[in-house]
């Protein structure tokens, strides 16, 4: 089993809401496995992604395509709302040879056209360890409101 540092997942989290904050697609992808999942579920927050639709049920490849997207938008680069995001409450909940699963809560605060939004919620990640650090093989975001309407995310939640 793998020993479990905590600081080093705390760090890893921190590291990825400053990557998205930032809007620095593509050392936020860089974080990702080769074989990932990117789940951000919408009403029910277990109900399986293959047979319901989901807000965000990405592979690695179609977030490679999101990211392409977002960086693409000409309107966004120049008006890309700013961010900041707290993560808390971090807990590892399991560990195998091959995994952490850590569970975290999340506030984003973003201001776009000069209007401020909250978004909450929580994240589960299934880390796995990569030289000093930790890839994501998985990650799924369950926001607060998400069987509500939601407007087009212009940032990565």
């Amino acid at each position: 089993m793998i020993p479990i540092d905590r600081s080093a997942v705390e760090t890893f989290l921190y590291r990825e809401a400053r990557l998205m904050d930032a809007h620095q697609y593509d050392e936020w992808l860089a974080l990702w496995h080769d074989d990932a999942t990117y789940w951000v579920p919408c009403n029910a927050d277990d109900i399986d992604p293959a047979r319901n639709v989901s807000i965000i049920y990405d592979r690695r490849g179609q977030l490679r395509s999101r990211i392409h997207r977002l960086k693409e938008t000409s309107w966004l680069r120049e008006q890309a709302p700013r961010l900041k995001r707290l993560v808390s409450n971090i807990e590892i909940e399991s560990q195998t040879e091959s995994e952490l699963v850590v569970n975290s809560a999340f506030i984003v605060a973003e201001l776009h056209h000069h209007n401020q939004y909250l978004w909450a919620g929580s994240t589960t990640h299934k880390l796995v360890p990569n030289g000093d650090g930790f890839k994501i093989k998985y990650k799924k975001v369950v926001l607060l409101n998400n069987n509500e309407p939601l407007p087009n995310l212009l940032f990565l939640i």
